[in-house]
């Protein structure tokens, strides 16, 4: 009689080398579908990156967005291109050194949108939760969420990096899905720009009966990026808000850029 093959045959050796077969392909696999976009990797001034990595670009695939808003194919040159910016006003520090080095604005770096100032063109359509609604609201218009803990900061004044009294806060807008306050918006002095600005929660200090936002000085608040509408705010506006704000905390003044030493 002779033996059974799998009685001269290790069970466990070949079911863990075919776990680790599966691991290696899984991690080839998200690897490769990580890089639909931002691919192939570029310099700063467009040219392509001498080191693209061991993993290959993925071939393209077309993703159906939902609510109706059409159809995206990444990766793709068309959307490279589309989400690249090509008039950044900025010069490398060090012309001679290789990448790394950082940029300087050749401009105002307030809204040249480099450094801590950045923003990347995203689509100019406000973001939807499940239902295909605006998720970022004015609580205002809506009798849905009220201030159910800490300071309501609406009717408080609001002060400027360099203590400059702008305006008062008029509205809050929050994320609906999520709960969350993500703007205050500001109700400017006519002599500060008038109108409305919008302003990210993370750059404000409520303490005291004010609103303190050190970002920016009193004379930026007029150059804060718009939004279109009153009651929508859209991927590209909120880009922009944040960014200036962002650039703000470096750029708003010579005293921030200069070394402390």
């Amino acid at each position: 009689m002779t033996n059974a093959f799998f009685g001269n045959f290790d069970l466990a050796s070949l079911s863990i080398w075919l776990f680790w077969i599966f691991f290696a392909l899984l991690i080839y696999y998200l690897q490769t579908e990580n890089m639909r976009e931002g691919y192939p990797l570029e310099n700063e001034d467009g040219t392509a990156a001498p080191n693209q990595g061991p993993f290959p670009v993925p071939n393209a695939k077309t993703f159906k967005l939902m609510h109706g808003r059409g159809e995206v194919t990444v990766p793709s040159p068309e959307n490279e291109e589309a989400h690249r910016r090509t008039d950044l006003a900025m010069e490398k520090v060090a012309f001679s050194a290789g990448n790394g080095y950082p940029y300087d604005p050749t401009g105002d770096g307030m809204v040249d949108g480099i450094g801590p100032g950045a923003w990347v063109p995203r689509r100019d359509v406000p973001e939807l939760d499940g239902h295909g609604h605006a998720k970022i609201v004015p609580m205002g218009q809506t009798e849905t969420f009220r201030v159910s803990a800490g300071r309501d900061p609406r009717g408080m004044p609001v002060h400027a990096g360099d203590g400059a009294v702008v305006g008062t806060i008029s509205d809050m807008w929050v994320d609906a899905p999520e709960q969350l306050v993500r703007y205050l918006e500001i109700e400017l002095d006519e002599d500060h720009g008038g109108g409305k600005r919008l302003v990210p929660i993370h750059f404000c200090r409520i303490w005291g009966g004010k609103v303190k936002i050190n970002a920016i000085y009193g004379k930026h608040f007029a150059n804060v990026p718009l939004t279109k509408s009153s009651t929508q705010i859209t991927l590209l506006e909120e880009e922009k808000i944040s960014a200036y704000y962002g650039g703000g905390i470096l750029y708003a003044s010579q005293d921030r850029i200069d070394p402390l030493l």
